[in-house]
């Protein structure tokens, strides 16, 4: 991705929706050509010249200090997952593609996050990775995202805005792909050089008028927590609280684990997919199983008749 231009809009596109009564300032003459507060304003608040704020906002983060960039943090009122896009930019500013430090292969799983998935026997748990693909999930959250990991390669932002499904599957299918989009965009900000994660965003961006449209607003959000509300197929609506975690030795990989409140239908209906996924699990089971006897069946009768035409 372009790094002047991410800074260029996001910069802008924050100042826009910034109106001088918003900023404490007062406002003379009732003519004003920007939306939002113009770049002298941004520079008063920020305590910066208009020139060194000017450079600043056509891109040029390079060599901008800490305590400038929480100049502009404050005048701008970002709040907190802004301010870290914004240093996430700054340091994109002062960084090359050739030396950054390179991610963790984002297919690999190690053998304790699997055995922690399998252990978690109560509540939907997946792994994904900065790409938004699902990497793993224990038999709940393959259960509770069945739409997704029927996928060939299973990846949330593919089936958010190219799958028909996901508008049945999501009630709130407009805040969901927001914030989704927000999320992206502060992984880009953190390897603005990631050229999978740049390649995801052209495809969608080329696909998806939605995606096009939340794209170019630039906003920002952290994935940490909040409520999901889900139409599944076979259970009908739920309504989860998820947890996600990134995992400090797996760079790029976050865990997000989906509980409901007790007593709730919601907690009703999570059991009711725990039963229904024990229930396709053993008949999984079951059809391998009689797949395997077949094999080895077949497998016999041919030995034995290869030997019958031996013998004769």
């Amino acid at each position: 991705m372009d790094t002047r231009s991410e800074v260029r809009e996001f910069l802008s596109t924050r100042r826009a929706r910034i109106t001088p009564d918003q900023a404490g300032l007062p406002v003379f003459g009732g003519n004003r050509r920007v939306p939002g507060l113009r770049r002298e304003e941004v520079s008063l608040l920020a305590g910066v010249s208009v020139d060194y704020y000017t450079r600043l906002e056509r891109g040029d983060l390079s060599g901008a200090s800490g305590s400038v960039l929480d100049a502009l943090a404050t005048a701008l009122q970002l709040d907190e997952a802004e301010t870290a896009h914004l240093f996430d930019l700054a340091r994109a500013a002062n960084a090359s593609p050739i030396v950054r430090t390179p991610r963790k292969k984002s297919g690999e799983l190690r053998a304790s996050i699997l055995r922690l998935l399998d252990a978690m026997t109560e509540a939907p748990a997946v792994v994904r990775n900065n790409y938004f693909d699902y990497l793993a999930a224990n038999a709940l959250g393959r259960a509770l995202y069945a739409p997704v990991f029927a996928q060939p390669k299973p990846n949330s932002a593919r089936f958010a805005f190219l799958d028909p499904a996901a508008q049945d599957f999501y009630p709130e299918w407009d805040r969901n792909t927001r914030e989704l989009v927000a999320a992206m965009r502060g992984e880009a900000g953190r390897d603005p050089f990631d050229r999978k994660l740049t390649d995801l965003v052209g495809e969608l961006s080329t696909r998806s008028e939605r995606f096009r449209t939340l794209w170019a607003a630039h906003d920002v959000r952290f994935h940490r927590t909040g409520v999901k509300r889900i139409a599944h197929p076979v259970v009908g609506e739920i309504e989860l609280t998820y947890e996600a975690f990134a995992l400090p030795a797996d760079p790029g990989l976050h865990l997000s684990t989906y509980t409901a409140e007790p007593g709730t239908p919601s907690a009703d209906k999570l059991r009711m997919l725990a039963s229904w996924a024990a229930t396709e699990a053993a008949a999984s089971e079951a059809a391998a199983s009689e797949a395997a006897s077949e094999r080895t069946a077949s497998e016999r009768t041919s030995s034995e008749h290869t030997a019958g035409r031996a013998d004769a």
